[in-house]
């Protein structure tokens, strides 16, 4: 938010510099992060000078030129300027920019250099009035009255003034501090404290009065939950126009832009006070009067901005008798508002619903200035100072006559919290023993009142602009903001619970574990928003758009849903980092997925159809190994991926014979397996579609796995270790060369293979694959080993071929194998 210094000491009289105001500020917690110089005129008139032409005569290369000779009372000899201006003459006062004078138009900045226009000197310029930043005009230089003395710098003739903006970061918190004399209210307490001689002094409105106490538009509250406070008057008789130039000025230095005297006497009331403003046309309150109520659901409403807007009934609306013509502490209508034709005005000072606002807000994709306060709660009992400064304001700068009482509808007043405070709570927390006078002078000067006091505790009532402050701990925060946390010393001993353990919990050291193996093995952990895009779910039917968990309120159509998959998010990282020339990447992530299943619901009659589940994800592409004088280069695959989700198995110590893999279809891959329990799916991993990485512009095969971690915790929980004494009986190896369809895979054969003899075959691999030649079309060739071991004796020939007979005939019969 924009503070200007020079509005700041319009409330607080005190002797710092810019730079030590924000210095202080940002001590007391309202962190300031810049401090800008502006001028009235921008660059300040640096480098010009009045001056006088002596002589003007016509340019001897040009129809348009005139050769001018300019005195500029710098007592040397006049300056040669070619002028364009269709009025310059001898004998005028004008403005000119000698050389080196920097001068702006719009946002670009020229320097004015010697130099030669159509063959002639020229060395500087006379100039116009938008050329120097006094005025839009264009039609020829600027002529000043004759009584301008030559020589005088153009910023003192023009009175131009400096002023200082302080860029001050509110917290979510503080919307207390959100106005100049919020700022000044909190700088006055910590000058006091510090003993800087200060006065802070709050405009007065004693001298409201209406005009005439009868008439004047009625209000009606309908809906006093969402605005317990409405405050309203009417003025008649105004005369809208150009507000006086330092008002525009005091808004055009905190950056906004001057529009006419009513609507920035509200903007300017609004930074002044911090409580929003709204004023409407009188003439466009039909039934003469305001109702404060809801509008029915999907009700059609133009906002100033002329977007027609769909209304919820949940949407505070400003109506006369007939429409709505404001949404309420967010946005005005578009045909309500204050124009150069109105005549009569009404205007409102209200407190409402701080939820209700941000959700209306949120709702509509609106953040302004008003929603802004109203969310983070405005202070109810300060509507009706702020109405009348109002209308004192409007009656010095627009005339008018105050019309009726003041409608103040405020069925329920806000009281002021009430909070103890213990001395030796604020010692305890603070880590020192500030002296109870010193606390209690802060509290004062913070405008928080000591209702009763004993020997050891205080009890406090809270100003109700602080809607932050509810709980003793509160108030210690700011008894220490403005103590100065640089007053508390560190204490000579160091009092702490120190562990080498970072996490206590099983799940989390497995996750570290994990985490620690898969960056040994050259794996980078990356982190993704749980939010992701709905589009990415629209087409898939495996994780289908109505199974997603949307926001009520999203932040953008890109955000606007919980993720089903992590696959998205990992391949927004990969798509990143190769259009950045990093295309060789295998990348973790553990995370939550979330999943709405409504028909889950009716069916099973379950109060919650929201689930959420931990997961772990792993993604590779490009090269596995890059070519140098010990290797070859190679691609990565989905069998390196494979041999990685293993490790991860063994290493949570999951037996992989109680893990079944089989054939997916799942359209997130265009190949895929799923890892199985006797029970339920835990993951699976494959080739992601062509289909997906294009729509990422990614080039590449992806290889991508998924398992659900909370799942793997519950299959790691019934495993125990165990070890076995190495066998004294030897293994035995055998080769089988099978003739197979294309179609058959090798998890098929090893399954066919573990049925047959579970207690002897201790390993099926698959050592050599060949398609080619010599080979009946539709076939190919494996090469499979098995290796056979009893842990009580040796095997013999008979039991290993009895064994191996019974294999081969079940890989043929089963799988339609053959011996090559």
């Amino acid at each position: 938010m924009n503070i200007s210094y020079n509005w700041l000491r319009e409330y607080l009289q005190f002797e710092m510099t810019p730079q030590q105001t924000a210095d202080m500020l940002t001590s007391i917690g309202l962190e300031t992060g810049s401090v800008e110089e502006i001028q009235t005129i921008r660059g300040g008139l640096e480098g010009l000078v009045i001056g006088e032409v002596l002589t003007c005569t016509e340019h001897p290369n040009s129809d348009h030129l005139h050769l001018t000779t300019v005195n500029t009372g710098n007592g040397g000899e006049p300056l040669k300027i070619v002028c364009g201006a269709p009025n310059v003459a001898a004998g005028q006062k004008v403005v000119v920019a000698t050389v080196g004078t920097r001068l702006w138009f719009g946002e670009e900045e020229i320097t004015i250099k010697r130099s030669k226009i159509r063959g002639e000197e020229s060395f500087g310029m006379i100039c116009a009035e938008d050329e120097i930043g006094i005025g839009s005009s264009h039609d020829g230089i600027i002529v000043l009255p004759p009584d301008a003395v030559v020589g005088t710098p153009a910023k003192e003739y023009y009175n131009v003034k400096s002023d200082w903006v302080l860029e001050v970061d509110i917290t979510p918190n503080r919307v207390d501090a959100a106005s100049h004399y919020g700022v000044a209210r909190d700088l006055a307490a910590a000058l006091t404290q510090a003993g800087i001689p200060c006065k802070l002094q709050k405009p007065s409105v004693d001298a409201f009065a209406a005009d005439k106490t009868d008439g004047g538009i009625e209000v009606i509250v309908e809906d006093l939950e969402a605005c317990p406070r409405y405050s309203g008057l009417t003025i008649r008789g105004v005369t809208v126009q150009e507000s006086p130039d330092w008002l525009k000025h005091r808004l055009q230095v905190i950056g906004l832009r001057p529009i006419n005297n009513i609507v920035d006497i509200t903007n300017y009331l609004l930074h002044e006070t911090g409580h929003p403003l709204h004023a409407f046309d009188a003439a466009h309150i039909s039934g003469n009067e305001v109702v404060v109520r809801t509008l029915p659901e999907k009700s059609k409403f133009v906002t100033l901005d002329e977007q027609e807007r769909e209304l919820s009934d949940r949407d505070l609306m400003i109506c006369n008798s007939d429409e709505g013509m404001c949404i309420a502490g967010v946005f005005g209508g578009l045909h309500s508002g204050v124009t150069m034709e109105t005549r009569d005005i009404f205007l409102e000072s209200a407190y409402f619903n701080p939820t209700r606002v941000r959700k209306t807000a949120r709702r509509h994709g609106l953040n302004t200035d008003s929603s802004f306060r109203f969310e983070r709660g405005a202070d109810p009992n300060n509507t009706l100072y702020v109405l009348k400064r109002a209308a004192l304001l409007v009656k010095e700068l627009a005339g008018g006559t105050i019309e009726g009482e003041i409608r103040d509808i405020y069925p329920t007043p806000v009281e002021k919290a009430t909070v103890n405070l213990a001395y030796k709570k604020v010692n305890s927390l603070i880590g020192k023993e500030i002296p109870a006078e010193t606390v209690k002078n802060i509290l004062r000067s913070l405008e928080i009142e000591i209702e009763q006091e004993n020997g050891e505790e205080l009890t406090l009532r809270i100003p109700t602009y602080r809607v932050d402050v509810t709980r003793d701990v509160d108030v210690i925060e700011d008894i220490l903001r403005i103590y100065g946390y640089n007053n508390v010393e560190f204490s000579h001993s160091l009092k702490g619970n120190l562990s080498y353990q970072t996490a206590t919990d099983r799940k989390h050291k497995l996750q570290t574990l994990i985490s620690e193996q898969l960056t040994a093995a050259g794996f980078s952990e990356i982190l993704n928003n749980s939010l992701t895009k709905k589009s990415y779910y629209e087409p898939l039917t495996s994780y289908p758009a109505p199974h997603c968990v949307s926001l009520v309120n999203p932040l953008s159509g890109d955000l606007s849903v919980m993720r089903q998959t992590m696959l998205f998010g990992g391949l927004e990282s990969i798509a990143y980092n190769r259009n950045r020339k990093q295309g060789d990447l295998c990348l973790y992530e553990f995370g939550n997925c979330y999943r709405y299943d409504g028909e889950k619901q009716q069916q099973e009659q379950i109060l919650a159809p929201y689930s959420e589940e931990t997961m772990i994800g792993l993604w590779l592409c490009g090269k596995r190994t890059r070519k140098n004088w010990a290797a070859a280069e190679e691609q990565t695959s989905v069998y390196e991926l494979k041999a990685h989700l293993e490790n991860i198995l063994r290493r949570l110590g999951i037996n992989g014979n109680g893990i079944r893999q089989e054939e997916l279809q799942n359209d997130l891959y265009s190949t895929a397996m799923s890892l199985r329990t006797r029970k339920e799916l835990i993951g699976s991993f494959g080739i992601v579609h062509p289909q997906l990485c294009k729509l990422f512009d990614i080039d590449t095969e992806v290889f991508y796995a998924e398992m659900s971690w909370d799942k793997l915790m519950q299959e790691s929980d019934k495993k125990s270790v165990s070890f076995t004494e190495i066998s004294r009986f030897p293994a035995v190896s055998r080769d089988l060369a099978l003739l197979i369809d294309q179609g058959v895979s090798f998890a098929q054969i090893e399954k066919v293979a573990r049925t047959t003899e579970k207690k002897l075959l201790k390993q099926v691999a698959l050592f050599d694959v060949y398609e080619g030649k010599k080979l009946p079309e539709g076939k190919k060739s494996y090469a499979v080993n098995f290796l056979l071991q009893d842990e009580t004796k040796t095997l013999n020939d008979k039991q290993i071929d009895g064994v191996m007979k019974r294999i081969r005939q079940n890989l043929e019969q089963e799988l339609g194998a053959e011996l090559r």
